[in-house]
């Protein structure tokens, strides 16, 4: 009998809809679970999902009570689990900044020095901060940091930033970045369904890499082929195809989606033309 593959995603939070998603996108149809339903199974696949707290998953992982999951990789660093990380996801970005009141004169991280800082994340901050050589008394608070400057009980803060909105609003600004976060998919370090975990990395992985690119197709001059080729920012050579039309050819690519933008004008001056560009279901490097 084939051992089923346990995953744990989160169960609420900005997380949850993303790995939902994920999971759907990479095939493998998940039952739709309920507002109470703590587990579900993959009809088409030997998996089952588990719902939990985003900050339970690093420890359910070590500890073997699932075999992978999906957290924030900041959850992952604060944890300190003994945990390898499979896969990073390309959403929940954000990143564990330093911010002072927006009068305070502090202009870099290392004017941290010798400060009270009020974070939710001791453990990442205390490591962080130590090994930039900045030593600070950290003040650990289970809610939200912001508003702690302003009750006096702390000169700095140092949280998690998305868009730097809720900063402003509560008149503070950053001054440093400590640390890089995103979703990512985890395993255990204990060997534990290797086979299985490698499968749902590759099968997600698809899915995670056809998103970041878009397939390119257009026609372009011959004697500008080797000017395309080499504006392309591509790994390899792209397929080159000769079409009815004398000295034109059909050039196929896969681009980052991030160039296009950059790309597409650059592509028509060479003169390209019948230029389109399409999303990539699935693609394995």
């Amino acid at each position: 009998m084939t051992r089923r593959l346990t995953i744990a995603i989160p169960s609420k939070g900005r997380l949850r809809e993303p790995t939902w998603s994920l999971l759907e996108a990479s095939g493998l149809s998940p039952q739709e679970p309920g507002e109470r339903v703590l587990m579900a199974q993959c009809r088409n696949a030997d998996v089952d999902i588990l719902f939990v707290r985003a900050d339970d998953v690093p420890e359910y992982v070590q500890d073997g009570v699932v075999d992978c999951g999906v957290t924030g990789l900041d959850l992952v660093a604060e944890k300190g689990c003994d945990v390898e990380v499979l896969l990073r996801l390309g959403f929940g970005l954000c990143s564990l900044q330093a911010a002072v009141p927006n009068e305070d004169v502090a202009t870099s991280l290392d004017d941290l020095d010798g400060k009270r800082i009020a974070t939710a994340h001791p453990h990442l901050a205390a490591t962080a901060l130590r090994e930039r050589g900045i030593k600070a008394e950290l003040v650990t608070v289970t809610g939200s940091a912001e508003i702690t400057p302003r009750l006096g009980l702390a000169d700095a803060i140092i949280d998690l930033v998305s868009s730097g909105s809720t900063l402003r609003t509560n008149g503070l600004r950053t001054i440093g970045t400590l640390f890089e976060a995103e979703a990512v998919l985890i395993g255990r370090n204990d060997g534990a369904g290797t086979e299985a975990a490698r499968t749902l990395t590759t099968v997600l992985g698809s899915v995670v890499n056809a998103r970041a690119n878009r397939y390119l197709l257009c026609n372009v001059p011959t004697d500008a082929v080797d000017a395309v080729t080499e504006l392309l920012p591509t790994k390899g050579s792209p397929s080159v195809m000769p079409l009815a039309t004398p000295g034109t050819v059909a050039l196929h690519a896969l681009v980052p989606a991030k160039e296009i933008w950059q790309l597409l004008p650059k592509l028509e001056a060479l003169g390209a033309t019948s230029i389109l560009t399409l999303p990539v279901e699935r693609m394995v490097p």
